[in-house]
């Protein structure tokens, strides 16, 4: 029985048999194993860039308090340069009051931001996917309004820039697409 041309360079070719796993043949991917009969997977662990985003996102908090907290203790300096100025009594206390509002306002969107903050770093390590976009977008808003709370806002802005990047890397989108028990 012959099985091809004789002057073939590639030798005979042989019958065809059923694909076996060796060589030529692409390795079948790891199955994750569990504990035993019924029990869930060994936990992956954190990884770095995770921990890392974890922790700045805690520092951004911080600063948002320590900005806040700031603004407040400032509201007798408005009074003191309104004061100041030469102004008659009627225009210094409106002027006085609108400077005040500011301030309060924005220290009052620190404090808000930093709550929404605590919620992205409670769900840190357990949350899914989600928790990951909304501290990428978080921190984005954190760069805007490290912007208005200059000069404390520049360790802000340095810290969400970190945390973005951090983020948005490939591992940490691998933790928080992990799946869960």
């Amino acid at each position: 029985m012959s099985f091809g041309d004789q002057n073939n360079p590639y030798g005979q070719q042989q019958p065809a048999q059923p694909a076996q796993p060796g060589y030529g043949y692409p390795a079948a991917p790891p199955v994750q194993q569990g504990y035993g009969a019924g029990y869930p997977a060994a936990p992956m662990e954190m990884p770095s860039s995770v921990k890392t985003g974890r922790i700045l996102v805690w520092v951004i908090i911080a600063l948002q308090i320590v900005f806040a907290v700031y603004a407040l203790t400032q509201l007798g300096e408005i009074d003191k340069a309104v004061e100041g100025s030469g102004l008659n009594s009627n225009e210094t206390e409106a002027i006085a009051d609108i400077g005040k509002g500011v301030v309060v306002f924005f220290a009052g969107f620190a404090v808000v931001f930093a709550l929404l903050g605590l919620f992205i770093g409670l769900k840190y390590t357990s949350g899914g996917n989600g928790v990951r976009v909304c501290a990428i977008v978080w921190a984005s808003f954190a760069i805007v309004g490290g912007l208005f709370q200059l000069p404390i806002g520049i360790g802000t802005i340095i810290a969400a820039i970190l945390l973005i990047v951090f983020a948005a890397k490939g591992d940490s989108a691998a933790w928080f697409k992990r799946p869960r028990v």
